[in-house]
Formats: structure tokens, C-alpha cells, sequence
């Protein structure tokens, strides 16, 4: 190898805590659950008491009776999700038709943990054990005792709910997470607990935030601990030594390196499968492509043991992302290749080596240019951590990390919190919703940037769900902040039928939810490529993905179809089942059953209605510029526009940050419809005075 490891001192601990310890998968909601359970061969009960935290069990139940929030320290492996909700329910914490919630950040853990639970409760999903994500409820209103749903999906209960007064106890998984809607909800419930006394909260988190979370919750305000109502509790987990090496001196290319490495752990390490960390997609899909060709020279050398080679991202197909979990005979090592999402999402047996890149990709908002892109940024130390600890589940792992210890040592300890590097319009709205009127005083954990605050502002003044005294207005912003989506989408989407277009508008709405429409396999891509370009459109990405979904339609959803035009069919049934959905609201909200019956303008003109603020236009420089500021973009190399000649004006879905900043999701406009559709925009735009706005689209 061209770089030289130095180990880190032995036996490090396996750190960190996963999201739904025990058992993960991230199949599709409606595909098979895989997990992996060492104790398998013994009955359910047995099972459940070989789990640490079952050795707290009454200590647990005693805290949460006398304290009015419990924070749990749970270590990978200790049984804390799936274990601490049936401990409650069999306490009679779900009597009387009371509820025991549990909130999870991600919707694949929310889906996996309460069919687990459900398998070790007896009961049929979405009876006794349900679960509530978006798009997706599966619970029983008068049945369900244990419902695991995101943290989105609590707050949006609140809505109906304010007091959430069906819940006798409600658990915040994986809490250090600090999502957006993690955060929300925490401040929100600080505020219920001081209305009901009863109401208790179970916060489980790394240990890193534990302090932080008690701080938070407890409401003594004297010197005396004997009036404490928060406490912490910490189980230990079942993980094994973590042996860490670093690299000596830099590299500078860890996508290489990651390659190297691989090769040679399968060259000169024992038995053991592989998990190599990357930041996104594209790179997995490298890595992969790369080694396989190593697999292929290495097999070619008489090698007896072969690479099985798998990528795992969340845009995955569900039928791939099942590969990562099946067993493969000794004379195989698989080696996994993946996005942060198998850093804590799912868990997967065999694991011994592990390979950590050094960084993540990360949703970040410039209040300054009021772009929210994803971009490349190096990991923090807890992540690093969380990563070694999965090569700790079954015996003792090595952790080969690409960067020097003095780098580990530079890096943040946690990640910034959602909450300070996001655009604020859905949290501002939704807690107007509320009844939280002045949203700049609210309580929140890890206070947003204020100019984030006011950036949200304007732009929801100018969607028309603000007025100018910042209150909510009647219908359109409750209507709009009753959508599940961004109030980008719920604007365009509420405007379809005015603009004769709400069929179109519903079915371009669903399939922006989708990653990964248009499947591209490394031994196919010219081919592939060739099929998608048949649904492409010169308006753009909004329209083709339109094509795309009618055509779906009208092939009555066909797998075979999809697979011969290099169709995500899992994403499509989605889409439509997403449809369907958002339907329901536009029947509810009255809005008419329109078509625009192939004309594409009043599309085009409706996405302008909710997108506005994302408008570009072609600068002499080759680039796209913003109104707000000029800020450069440029056409991701997946639009159909990207090889075309480039539009004067562009709308997009959003940016993303790589050695530019690139626009996803794109279509081309007029100029004179951003005057026409968006005059709040122009006239309030705190960057540019409206004679400047006006100046700069009437100037093309």
C-alpha cells in the first residue's frame, strides 16, 4: 500500500448507539424486515431477558414513576428501543386506552422497531404495536397501545392534539440526533410537561448529550437534587474492542485509499466482512465499480476467497439494499459500501473491519445567500465513533480510519444540530400552527441563527402564509402548514387548480419525493441512459419526471416495464402511493380536478407559484446566477438540461454543494413570470431593493 497505518491504543470500546439496536434493515415499508439476532434459537421471552437493559427493567420503571423525564445512556446492543416500551406497557402504562409513543429520526428505524416489537408481543402490525410515518400510517385508532412513529409526525399530532393527551409516556429514540423535528419536538414537550404533571418523557441519547438533555428538562429551580423531575441512566451494551489505526500522513484521495484498503484486509486479515464509509451515492457507486475490478484480477490470481461487493445508500432499491443482510458461505467476504446511513440505521451482522473516510454530507443553509445545499464536510468525532463501533457488534473489530490522529483530534466533538444549518420556513410554520406566535422566544434546545429566522419569515409572507404581522393567515397558511411537505410544494400544490393544473401538479409533487427514479447499473449505463433520454423533455426535470409517472400509469405499474426502461419500480409505487395522499388534501381544501391536458405552461407557471425563490438566470460567465444575491450554480450533470443549451432563466428543487454548487431538479421559465406570480417576493426581499430585483429580471 502507498500510506502506513499506526494503531491507536488496544481495546478501544466499541462506541456509540445505534437506532434500533438489535435489529435493522432499510427495506422499502412495505418490503421484508432483516435482522440480525444472535440469540435466535431461543424463545422470544428468553431472548428478551438476555438483553442488558432487561437486568434494569424494575430500576427503569421505578425512575420513570417518580421522575417526570428519564434521560437513558443505551450503548449499541443494549435492547433499549424495542425493550423499555413493553416494560411501560406492561406496568400499565397503556390502561384505559392510554399510549405509549416512541419517537424514532429515521422512518426506516420507526417501521423495523415496531414490527420487531410486534413479533415479540405476538401481535399482528398495526394492532396492539403500530407505526405512523409520512405517507404511512399503520396503527389502529382505538387499538394500538405501542405506536413508534418519526418525530415529524409527533409534532404534526400536536396540531390536533396540543396536550397529546392519549399519551401516558413518550420515548424520544435516538434524541442526540438533533433533528429538525427532534428539536421541535423537545421544546414542545418541555412546554406540555409544565400542563401535565403525568406526561412522562424517556430521552435515550449518547452519552455526550446526556447532560445537556437533563439541563434541559429539569425544572428545579432550587439548589436542592432531592426536587429534581429529569435523571439520567446509563446500560451498558454488549460491544466488543474496537482496535483504531490511523494513517500516518494524509492521503489525497481517500476514494483510492478506501480501495486499497480493502484489498488489503482481504490479502492479509482473518475471516470477516468489510464496511467501508463514504458521503454519498456517487462515490459508493465508484468504490464499487472499482473494486470489482479487483475482485476480478484478485480471483484471476488463484485467490480462494472471494469479494462480494454491495453498495448501501438510502436511494437504493429495496431489493439491493436486502443483499447487505444474506448470508454468503466461507469461502466469501462480503464488503459493504456505504453512506452514513449504516452508521446508525440499520445493523448488520459479520461486520469486523470497518473503513472510515473521514467525512459526511450534510444539509447546510446560508442565511446569507438563503441557499440550503447538501454539502461534503469532515465528520465529528461522535460520528467517527458511531462508525468504529460497528465493526464491535460480534467479536472484536479493527477500524482503519483515512486521516491522521492529529485530524481526529482537530474534529468537532458532535454535529451541529439541524436546527443551525437549515432552512426554518417548515419549523416557523408549523409552530405557528401551533399557537406559538412568536416563534423567536420559543424555547428551543440549540437556538437557530436569527437571521434564519427572518429569511423564513419572508419567505413565508411572500408564499402568502404569513401576513405582514407575521400571523398565520386564514386559509392559506393553515392549509399549507397542514401539508406534510415543504410549504414550497404545499403552495404550488394548493395553487394546481387555479392554474387548471392539479392533476400534473399532484403527480410532479409525488414524484419529487422519490430519490433515484432513473436506475443507471455500471454494467448497463450506456443502455440505460438511452431509455431514460425517451421521457425526457426540453422544459426540464419537472416535466420528464411527469412523463415518467404517466407513462408508469399507463403501463398499469408493470415491474417488468419498469425494469426494461431502468425504472426504480419500488420508488414508483411510491410516488403513487404518495399521490393519493397528497389527493386526499386537495379534495379536503376543495380544490378542483383539473388538467392542463398537455399544455405546459400552466405547469410551469404553478411551480413558479410555490418556487420562486429558487429562480437562476444565465449569467455571460456560463453560469447561473441568483436574483437575491448572484450567487454561481450550476445544472447537475443528471438534469436533461445539463447538455442542452442552457435556459435563460431555471427554476430548481434544490442545490448541492460538490467542487460547485449544483441545481437538482430543473425547468426551464420565463422571466416575466416571476414578476407576475411572486410580487411579495420582490417588493419585501431584504437583499435587494425591489428597483434592484425588478431591474435585474426585467434587464433580460
Amino acid at each position: 500500500m502507498a500510506f502506513e497505518w499506526q494503531q491507536a491504543p488496544t481495546g478501544t470500546e466499541g462506541p456509540g448507539v445505534s437506532i434500533s439496536e438489535e435489529r435493522q434493515s432499510l427495506a422499502e415499508n412495505s418490503g421484508t424486515t432483516v435482522v440480525y439476532n444472535p440469540y435466535a434459537a431461543l424463545s422470544i421471552e428468553q431472548q428478551r431477558q438476555k438483553l442488558p437493559v432487561f437486568k434494569l427493567r424494575n430500576h427503569i420503571l421505578y425512575l420513570i414513576e417518580n421522575y417526570q423525564t428519564v434521560v437513558i445512556v443505551g450503548e449499541t446492543g443494549c435492547g433499549k428501543s424495542t425493550q423499555i416500551p413493553q416494560y411501560l406497557a406492561e406496568a400499565g402504562w397503556t390502561a384505559e386506552g392510554r399510549v405509549v409513543g416512541v419517537t424514532q429520526p429515521r422512518r426506516v428505524a420507526a417501521v423495523t422497531v415496531a414490527g420487531r416489537v410486534a413479533e415479540e408481543r405476538g401481535a399482528v402490525l398495526g394492532h396492539e404495536v403500530g407505526y405512523c410515518i409520512r405517507f404511512d400510517d399503520c396503527t389502529h385508532p382505538l387499538a394500538t397501545r405501542i405506536k413508534f412513529l418519526t418525530d415529524g409526525m409527533l409534532v404534526r399530532e400536536m396540531m390536533v392534539d396540543p396536550l397529546l393527551t392519549k399519551y401516558s409516556a413518550i420515548m424520544l429514540d435516538e434524541a442526540h440526533e438533533r433533528t429538525l423535528y427532534t428539536d421541535i419536538a423537545i421544546g414542545l414537550l418541555k412546554k406540555i410537561q409544565k400542563k401535565r404533571g403525568d406526561l412522562r418523557l424517556i430521552v435515550a441519547s449518547a452519552t455526550l448529550d446526556a447532560e445537556k438533555f437533563r439541563d434541559f428538562f429539569n425544572q428545579n429551580e432550587t439548589s436542592d437534587p432531592a426536587r429534581d423531575t429529569c435523571v439520567i441512566l446509563t446500560v451498558e451494551g454488549r460491544t466488543f474492542p474496537v482496535d483504531i489505526f490511523y494513517l500516518q500522513s494524509p492521503v489525497p484521495d481517500y476514494i483510492k485509499s478506501t480501495v486499497e484498503t480493502v484489498v488489503k484486509i482481504h490479502q492479509t486479515e482473518a475471516d470477516g466482512d468489510i464496511l467501508a464509509f463514504l458521503t454519498g451515492q456517487e462515490e459508493v457507486e465508484t468504490v464499487v465499480s472499482m473494486l470489482m475490478e479487483q475482485a476480478r484480477a484478485l480471483a484471476r490470481t488463484g485467490m480462494k476467497k472471494h469479494l462480494r461487493i454491495l453498495p448501501m445508500y438510502a436511494g437504493l432499491p429495496s431489493f439491493e439494499q436486502m443483499k447487505v443482510f444474506e448470508r454468503v458461505s466461507r469461502s466469501v467476504r462480503k464488503v459493504i459500501v456505504a453512506t452514513n446511513v449504516a452508521e446508525t440505521s440499520i445493523t448488520i451482522s459479520g461486520i469486523v473491519y470497518v473503513i472510515d473516510c473521514g467525512f459526511v454530507k450534510l444539509r447546510a443553509y446560508n442565511p446569507r445567500t438563503a441557499i440550503e445545499c447538501l454539502v461534503v464536510v469532515p465528520v465529528s468525532q461522535a460520528s467517527a465513533n458511531q462508525r468504529a463501533g460497528r465493526g464491535g457488534r460480534n467479536r472484536s473489530g479493527k477500524c482503519y480510519r483515512l486521516y491522521t490522529e492529529e485530524a481526529f483530534d482537530k474534529l468537532p466533538q458532535s454535529t451541529v444540530p439541524e436546527m443551525q444549518r437549515s432552512n426554518l420556513a417548515p419549523v416557523i410554520l408549523q409552530l405557528k400552527a401551533l399557537g406559538i406566535d412568536n416563534v423567536l422566544r420559543f424555547h428551543f434546545m440549540s437556538p437557530p441563527p436569527a437571521q434564519s429566522m427572518v429569511q423564513a419569515l419572508e419567505l413565508l409572507y411572500a408564499l402568502g402564509g404569513l401576513d405582514k404581522d407575521c400571523h398565520l393567515t386564514e386559509p392559506l397558511g393553515l392549509r399549507i402548514a397542514e401539508f406534510p411537505l415543504n410549504p414550497m410544494f404545499a403552495k404550488m400544490l394548493l395553487e394546481s387548480g387555479n392554474f387548471g393544473c392539479s392533476q400534473e401538479i399532484l403527480s410532479i409533487a409525488a414524484m419529487m419525493q422519490i430519490q433515484n427514479v432513473f436506475v443507471v447499473p455500471s454494467n448497463q449505463k450506456s443502455h440505460a441512459i438511452r431509455m431514460h433520454r425517451k421521457f425526457a423533455v426540453e422544459e426540464g426535470d419537472h416535466l420528464t419526471m411527469l412523463n415518467v409517472y404517466e407513462a408508469f400509469i399507463k403501463h398499469n405499474k408493470n415491474s417488468q416495464w419498469c425494469q426494461e426502461h431502468f425504472l426504480n419500480y419500488k420508488g414508483l409505487v411510491r410516488a403513487a402511493t404518495v399521490r393519493e395522499q397528497l389527493k386526499k388534501l386537495l379534495v379536503k381544501f376543495q380544490v378542483p380536478k383539473t388538467s392542463s391536458e398537455g399544455d405546459p405552461d400552466p405547469v410551469l407557471r404553478c411551480i413558479v407559484s410555490g418556487f420562486f425563490a429558487n429562480a437562476a438566470r444565465f449569467h455571460s460567465t456560463g453560469a447561473y446566477r441568483t436574483i437575491r444575491d448572484g450567487h454561481e450554480l450550476h445544472i447537475h450533470p443528471a438534469s436533461v438540461l445539463y447538455a442542452e443549451k442552457p435556459p435563460r432563466w431555471v427554476l430548481y428543487n434544490e442545490v448541492i454543494q460538490t467542487s460547485k454548487y449544483y441545481m437538482r431538479d430543473v425547468t426551464a421559465i420565463e422571466s416575466a413570470w416571476l414578476l407576475e406570480l411572486a410580487p411579495h417576493f420582490y417588493q419585501q426581499g431584504t437583499h435587494l431593493s425591489l428597483k434592484a430585483k425588478r431591474a435585474k429580471v426585467q434587464d433580460q
